[in-house]
């Protein structure tokens, strides 16, 4: 059985939310809880999948090593984020590394069990392969925007990506005036960016002055959520 305030995070998630409530329940009866100390491995890239994943609490971070010894990031997830589903549907190893940024608790969704109830249930499977295209719309989004958009609104939309947990949760009309504290480094966003820190940090300084983030100790406030979602939109078309 869930917890009630750790179903709370689950059900925060738009796919979940989505989902027919048969396999709503089998991910909470099959599942268990896991939690995570600051810099702990959760899987590595080329490792076996362990399922699926919900980030109920804290942050992960998701990237690998490249050759040169340098480190990628690719995604930042936090509360109510689900994970996990191309290994599931594919089979193969782990794409990326994934680690716990802080103190993190997870709900995971064994791969054996998952699988099992699914092949008894086959119609549910279309659920997952919604959630991995999605993914997949997104990852195209980003590359269409790297080719036409400049790093301001990149940085924008990325900003507002991961408060959104990359389209897992909506941004309502509250949160669309209401600030939202991300507790992401400058650091980690240039590595997601594929910039360097003194260059992200220009930009963050910019979107600063128009007043719709302010720069805090190991974060990031968005004042003005609704306002990065309309740069990030016209700033492409400029």
């Amino acid at each position: 059985m869930v917890p009630d305030d750790e179903y709370q995070a689950l059900a925060r998630s738009r796919w979940f939310a989505s989902c027919e409530p048969e396999l709503q329940a089998a991910l909470c009866a099959l599942g268990h809880g896991l939690s995570l100390v600051d810099g702990e491995l959760l899987f590595h890239q080329g490792q076996r999948s362990a399922g699926l994943c919900c980030v109920l609490a804290g942050a992960l971070h998701v990237g690998r090593l490249q050759p040169d010894g340098t480190q990628s990031l690719l995604a930042w997830l936090e509360a109510g984020h689900w994970f996990g589903e191309i290994s599931l549907l594919d089979g193969q190893p782990r794409t990326h590394d994934v680690r716990s940024d802080g103190t993190s608790r997870l709900w995971l969704v064994p791969e054996a069990a998952l699988v099992a109830w699914l092949d008894q249930h086959p119609r549910h499977w279309r659920s997952v392969a919604r959630l991995a295209c999605a993914k997949l719309r997104q990852s195209f989004e980003v590359l269409e925007d790297i080719a036409r958009q400049p790093l301001e609104a990149r940085l924008a939309k990325r900003l507002l990506q991961v408060a959104q947990g990359y389209g897992e949760q909506d941004l309502t009309p509250q949160d669309a005036s209401t600030p939202r504290r991300l507790r992401l480094p400058q650091e980690q966003l240039a590595l997601m960016m594929g910039v360097s820190r003194q260059t992200v940090n220009k930009a963050l300084k910019s979107l600063e002055a128009q007043g719709h983030i302010a720069l805090r100790y190991g974060g990031i406030e968005l004042l003005a959520p609704q306002a990065l979602a309309t740069l990030g939109q016209n700033l492409g078309h400029d």
